[in-house]
């Protein structure tokens, strides 16, 4: 299988976007940027202040993402993490990277409510995920992607992508 040039591995926090990615990444051979890495100090001080972020914030975040991931494709591959939660933030990655391929990680509420909490050492409190569910719009059926369960280690959930990846080819 030939993957896609741009794929985004996207959900709420704790879903496991960047393990997720970074596994994708070395199964595929291509390189990955985690998205939080690209927000402005602003955004993550806003967030680690327990303040959910809005449009306005993102914007320009989704911006850069999406040059990232455009910039990527272009040099051989290259796979985001990002929650990319609303079609409006895909669809702004996708004026940048017009062939983007969505991996939408899934869980239920309560597993990803554990994966939180237990979290340490991360800007994004578990208090707000709620507010990432709630904005959450799942992949339409025009969209370019698949979703993947992420209850099962993180290998497995690879592995389920790189499969459901080559089905949709």
């Amino acid at each position: 299988m030939t993957p896609p040039a741009a794929i985004v591995v996207m959900g709420v926090s704790a879903a496991g976007k960047s393990s997720v990615a970074a596994a994708l990444a070395e199964r595929l051979g291509v390189p990955w940027a985690d998205a939080d890495g690209l927000h402005s100090a602003d955004n993550v001080a806003k967030m680690a202040a327990g303040q959910p972020l809005g449009d306005d914030d993102r914007w320009p975040w989704l911006d850069v993402v999406g040059q990232t991931l455009a910039d990527g494709a272009a040099s051989g591959g290259m796979i985001v993490a990002c929650s990319a939660l609303r079609r409006t933030y895909r669809d702004r990655i996708r004026r940048f990277a017009p062939d983007a391929v969505f991996v939408h990680l899934s869980a239920p509420e309560e597993v990803l409510a554990a994966r939180a909490a237990a979290r340490t050492g991360h800007f994004m409190p578990a208090t707000l995920l709620a507010s990432q569910l709630a904005i959450l719009e799942p992949l339409g059926p025009d969209e370019s992607g698949v979703v993947v369960d992420v209850t099962p280690p993180v290998a497995d959930v690879a592995e389920q992508a790189v499969r459901a990846l080559s089905e949709r080819s």
